[in-house]
């Protein structure tokens, strides 16, 4: 009886060890440690070329600035999602240059650190990360370079940019066109055949 218990207790106190020795397993490793960070982390990012545009977001007609989409890729092509900070530049566009971008117009710092960032910056039907950057003399028409530098927990710096290009104006049409009084004075300054073969048939 007696051995029955010490076997008992003995695989109790082998249970209980376990399980503390255990309790660092279930700590989340820190990123890029784990085999699922490295299939499956950020290993490439670009700024989205077709969502990434001079945007609005408050209630009138001068746009707010540009909506910036920042786009995470694993190893497999597929997006995924990264934690970091990021900054934002935007240029003025230098047009058939080796270098596109020209002065530098403003600046931005954000950051996807938090979970409550993370839900709120990612967009589902996009799988990117949104970000509104204002700035006041954003022009439609004008064209910009936007870069982003993003710089992941464990010290890794992604690189991209983008061209934004401007909105050209409606091209009026030059087709020429019969003024509408010309087009219904003809008929009325016409002589019904009647009325000639009538004075035909006079002295």
């Amino acid at each position: 009886m007696f051995g029955t218990k010490r076997w008992t207790w003995g695989v109790v106190g082998i249970a209980v060890v376990a399980l503390a020795g255990g309790c660092d397993v279930l700590t989340p490793p820190l990123p890029g440690d784990s085999q699922h960070q490295v299939f499956f982390g950020p290993s490439a990012m670009r700024l989205h070329p077709i969502f990434t545009q001079v945007a609005h977001w408050e209630q009138r007609s001068q746009p707010d600035g540009i909506q910036a989409e920042l786009e995470f890729q694993d190893q497999f092509g597929d997006p995924t999602k990264a934690a970091g900070t990021v900054r934002f530049e935007l240029y003025a566009y230098r047009q058939a240059e080796p270098d596109p971008r020209g002065d530098r117009l403003a600046m931005w710092n954000g950051s996807l650190l938090t979970v409550e960032e993370e839900i709120s910056r990612w967009n589902k039907a996009s799988r990117t990360y949104t970000f509104q950057l204002a700035y006041d003399r954003i022009s439609p028409s004008a064209n910009y370079v936007l870069e982003a530098m993003f710089e992941t927990t464990d010290g890794r710096r992604f690189f991209g940019h983008v061209i934004i290009e401007g909105q050209k104006p409606a091209e009026h049409s030059t087709e020429f066109k019969i003024p509408a009084t010309t087009q219904s004075s003809g008929p009325t300054t016409r002589r019904s055949p009647t009325t000639r073969r009538s004075a035909a048939t006079e002295p």
